[in-house]
Formats: C-alpha cells, structure tokens, sequence
C-alpha cells in the first residue's frame, strides 16, 4: 500500500546499464508502455478490492463480523449477484483514490523536479484488502536534498489529504454494534485519528463498539500505509525525509528505529519483528545525495507536519489474532 503499505517501499534511485536482468525485463514489451501496464495493473487491483469490498459490505449489512473463517480461507470471496459486487466500490474506490494520490504526490514532485518516474503501478493481491499497495519507480538520479525532500514528503501529505474526508464520511455510515471488534478472528487498533472522529461522531461508545462502514475501513487501510511509509527508516518515505534533514546520521539513525520495532513486536504484536527483519535486510540502504544546502525553515515546517501526520495514523498493534498474535 502506500507505503510497506502494503506498505509501498520506494525503490531505488537511479536507473540500470541494460544489462543483465534488469535490461531483459525492460526489453518485454509490456515493460516498455508503462502506462498500458499500469492501467492492467490498476484494473486488475479494482476488482480484487472490489471482491473485498463486496464481502466487507455483505458482512457489515448483517451485523457480521468483518472478517470470519470462511473470509480466511477465501480471501476473494465472488458475489452472487451484480448489486453485491457494486455494493464492494465504497471500499475499493476509497482505497485506490488514497493510495493513488500518494503515488501521484510522488510522481508530480518528480515531475517537477524533471527526474523520470513511472506512472503508479498498483499490486494486486489475494490479501485481506485486495492489494498489497502501489508505488512508482525512479528511473533518473535526485542530486539535491530538497528534491529528496519534497519528492518524500509529497505522497503522505496527498494521500492523507484524501483519506481525512473518507475516513469522515465512512464514519458517519459506521454503527455501534456492542462487542463488534471481538465477534471476528481479527482486532483492529484503533489510529489517533479515527480515535477523534468516532469520539466527535459516536460520544461516549467504545471504540470496541463501532463497527466502520467499508469506505471507513478503506481509510483505515489508508492510515495504515502512511504510518508505515513515514517510518524513518532507510528508504521508506520517512527514511527520505530523515536523510534530507540528517544526512550523514541517517543511517545509525535507522538503525536506532528499526530497534525500536523489537519491543513493538514483543509487546503488541509479533507483525512487528516481521517488519524489523524486513527492513534491516532489505531497506536500510540510501543512495548517496552530495549536497550539502539547507532545507530551509520551510521544509523543516513540512517535517513536523508529516511526524504529526504520522503520529496521527500510527497505532502499535494494527491488526493481531484475537489469540495474541
């Protein structure tokens, strides 16, 4: 997702020789109409998270829970009938509408700076959401920190944007159902954000009490992949901002967070020593940016406000097993 989204993990700046494998894959020639491949990618993940959605919609009309043992063991669900796949778009258009405005953050802020990128790829997945999340490629070198900067920051801040009004409306179609978030095999933490707006919209219900309208869900989903995308680790989008802002530090930096996901894991859930593992093999490397002008007051303003926005989609135990997990 946007982010590990899910997460959407950036890749790496700078393009290949041609050689090798890289240079086979980019000579098919799907791999060089971009756009063509990113409209199958992104119609084909519209109907995986409209099968979801469908499911998440039938459960929620009856008061079931979100997710049952039969929802496991068929992740994609198909409808019966055409009213049950259209009553799955809340979720599906939510969520592609927030995970593509991250990656358009993104894109744009590459296009401005005149660095190559491809067009969002979306990843289609049998997963509990129908996607593991999206993400563009940077083909072309960024040689300054405030490009990195900006290019960082732009997706969060535009994906959480248009996840703000979603999780809104999806709240008000929310009900209180007592005891709602334990009927199902799964649990789900509960983001200070949505915390706030179910406590203006619902005063007084617990929060184990309010079961989301699928578009709330897809919001959550949302807030979900800008938590993870805005850890400051290696090249994650909060990695991105860590090195424009601390340079030479970032690695030790990283390393420090990526520690900090251990107790995470041993207190809330283990999901979290997966994420650690993870990162440390495969996301701690940065591309080396020789510059050394300052960001200036108003980049460090930005900063703050993805740390807050952060803060505001962070929960520590997203999704756990009713067991423990």
């Amino acid at each position: 997702m946007s982010g590990p989204t899910s997460p959407v993990l950036p890749e790496p700046y700078g393009g290949t020789n041609g050689k090798g494998l890289a240079g086979r894959l980019r000579s098919r020639p799907l791999l060089r109409r971009p756009r063509l491949l990113a409209g199958i990618l992104l119609a084909t993940t519209l109907v995986t998270t409209t099968l979801v959605g469908a499911r998440m919609a039938h459960n929620f009309q009856r008061d079931l829970p979100e997710f049952t043992a039969e929802d496991l063991a068929s992740i994609l669900p198909m409808p019966v009938n055409l009213d049950g796949l259209l009553a799955g778009l809340p979720f599906s258009l939510t969520l592609l509408t927030i995970l593509l405005a991250h990656e358009l953050g993104h894109y744009f802020a590459c296009v401005y700076y005149r660095i190559q990128a491809t067009p969002p790829y979306f990843i289609p997945a049998p997963s509990l959401v129908g996607t593991f999340g999206a993400f563009i490629r940077i083909r072309s070198p960024i040689y300054s920190r405030r490009a990195l900067f900006d290019i960082g920051v732009a997706g969060p801040l535009a994906g959480f944007l248009v996840l703000l009004p979603a999780m809104a409306i999806g709240m008000a179609f929310s009900k209180v159902v007592p005891g709602a978030a334990e009927r199902g095999e799964l649990m789900f933490g509960t983001p200070l954000l949505q915390w706030v707006v179910q406590s203006l919209l619902f005063p007084g219900a617990a929060a184990g009490d309010i079961y989301l309208h699928p578009m709330a869900r897809a919001a959550w989903v949302g807030l979900l992949a800008t938590a993870l995308n805005l850890l400051p680790i290696g090249q994650l989008d909060g990695g991105h901002i860590l090195y424009a802002m601390a340079g030479r530090w970032h690695k030790w930096l990283s390393r420090l967070f990526v520690a900090a996901l251990i107790p995470l894991g041993f207190i809330y859930s283990y999901s979290w020593l997966v994420w650690a593992a993870f990162l440390l093999l495969f996301g701690m490397r940065h591309p080396v940016i020789c510059d050394v002008t300052p960001l200036g007051a108003g980049r460090r303003k930005l900063a703050w406000l993805a740390w807050a926005v952060f803060l505001l989609s962070f929960t520590p135990a997203p999704v756990r097993l009713l067991d423990g997990f």
